[in-house]
């Protein structure tokens, strides 16, 4: 039996690219990029916590240390009498390794 080539993506690049929705720009997110070492990215609802990984390392060419995730509940709205529900979203907070950097204004 041969043995798969070892340059096989795990995961398909086209899901690779569309995991990544947007950076999350908040002052928590920039003390932790300070403080930490962490980016916080908008990822897709089905998105698990190594195709985050593969996605981030894949896209930016930066190495991972850990992939936390958290999903958000969207906020209850009123328009009028009308009460309706904002869609959730899924965050990850993607840990880097030290002397990893991710600049988002760089990189488009």
């Amino acid at each position: 039996m041969s043995a798969a080539p070892t340059n096989t993506p795990k995961y398909n690049p086209e899901r690779l690219m569309t995991l990544i929705l947007a950076p999350v720009v908040s002052e928590k997110s920039t003390y932790l990029g300070d403080a930490r070492n962490q980016v916080i990215l908008r990822v897709v609802n089905d998105a698990t916590k190594p195709e985050i990984k593969a996605a981030v390392e894949w896209l930016f060419k930066v190495k991972v240390k850990d992939v936390s995730v958290l999903n958000v509940h969207g906020k209850e709205k009123r328009f009028g009498r009308t009460v309706g529900r904002q869609r959730g979203w899924k965050k990850a907070y993607v840990s880097l390794k030290p002397g990893q950097e991710i600049n988002f204004a760089q990189e488009a």
